[in-house]
């Protein structure tokens, strides 16, 4: 499909798009000389407004399948300076400056697309030349809570990262995308978004990154933060925030550092239910796994048969019990403490397992452990 046909396909014909979208294409034509470069081309040139960096790894947001479908496409397709080019609206709200860190579907993100985003977004927000006012991560939406959980914990500054995805792919009929990269960058360049951590920004939607996950497969309104709510709205007219995050331990007030880490402890999930045996606990600690993450019955119960193997078994690395229910708080008992099995409070289980993962990087005592979940 070629880059015209796309952009119709958003909505934008190439009369509608001007001198805007010829701006970026050229902007893009120059990066692809220098991408062998750290610095990165503005796209835009308006003084008054602020500079965004926008961190591309894939996903549906960058897809491309036959026109009108709503599903069967591939994800990853379209780099993101062509994104940016398809939606010149962008420029009305911020100057940006676009960094290909990957192109795949996110369910393909590991632990070095992880490290790298945190890396980059930690370098660009911290240098004066250009100042950036905050960074927009654009990711498929399969994955893209745990991202921005990792975000929320590694990335030490007080301005905005904001991740952003979308449920249909540039190609379909009413995209999604182009609407949520917009506001994306409009929260990002937000001054009263600073010191929010890290943001998921669908639907018009703000959500903070501890509270979120995708709900639904397929609907537009597919995040949410259960009755805790989201931190806000992206509405035309400006952008409104209604409560603050739920832990202050975020970003700048974050005491995991990746700076120079290649790579991260591995943790895997098991899952309670009826009649479960400690079998799958076993395969990840033969296998070498540093850490466990069980997402347990109601409020983070074990079945009888799994709780019985931890206590015979005596692992030697850390088990954290989440609950079944979104937004319930584990109440803690002495009775889980003795069989060393420590609280994921009312993080979901993906999220314990990025906590659990960074934890390990710091520590290895169950004191310790039992601390970092209780605050963060």
């Amino acid at each position: 499909m070629s880059k015209h046909n796309r952009r119709a396909v958003l909505g934008y014909s190439a009369a509608a798009i001007g001198a805007g979208a010829a701006g970026c294409l050229s902007t893009a034509e120059a990066s692809s000389e220098t991408e062998e470069s750290d610095e990165l081309e503005i796209i835009g040139d308006d003084p008054d407004l602020p500079t965004v960096a926008i961190l591309a790894t894939g996903g549906t947001i960058a897809a491309e399948g036959d026109d009108g479908d709503l599903t069967g496409y591939s994800a990853g397709e379209v780099e993101g300076v062509e994104l940016v080019s398809g939606v010149p609206q962008i420029l009305d709200h911020a100057n940006v400056a676009v960094d290909q860190i990957a192109n795949v579907g996110s369910s393909s993100i590991t632990e070095d697309e992880l490290l790298d985003l945190a890396h980059r977004a930690n370098e660009l927000l911290s240098q004066d030349d250009p100042e950036f006012a905050g960074v927009v991560i654009t990711h498929g939406t399969w994955t893209l809570e745990e991202t921005t959980w990792f975000m929320n914990l590694t990335v030490d500054s007080r301005k905005p990262v904001v991740s952003v995805g979308a449920q249909r792919p540039p190609t379909a009929i009413s995209p999604d995308g182009p609407l949520n990269l917009v506001n994306a960058v409009r929260v990002a360049a937000a001054e009263n978004a600073r010191e929010k951590g890290a943001m998921l920004v669908m639907n018009e939607e703000i959500n903070a990154a501890r509270d979120v996950t995708k709900s639904n497969a397929y609907r537009v309104n597919a995040f949410r933060s259960g009755e805790l709510g989201v931190l806000g709205y992206a509405d035309a007219d400006e952008i409104v925030f209604n409560r603050e995050p739920t832990s202050s331990r975020h970003t700048y007030n974050s005491e995991f550092d990746v700076s120079g880490m290649e790579e991260l402890p591995n943790v895997g999930i098991v899952m309670s239910h009826q009649e479960a045996s400690g079998v799958a606990l076993d395969a990840l600690v033969e296998e070498g796994y540093d850490g466990v993450v069980v997402h347990g019955h109601g409020s983070g119960g074990l079945a009888p048969d799994m709780r019985e193997t931890v206590r015979e078994e005596e692992y030697d690395i850390p088990i954290v019990r989440t609950a079944q229910s979104m937004n319930s708080r584990i109440q803690d008992s002495e009775g889980y403490r003795d069989d060393g099995i420590i609280s994921g409070e009312d993080l979901a289980p993906l999220h314990a397992r990025i906590l659990l993962r960074l934890a390990l990087t710091e520590t290895d005592e169950f004191d310790e452990f039992v601390r970092i979940f209780g605050e963060y």
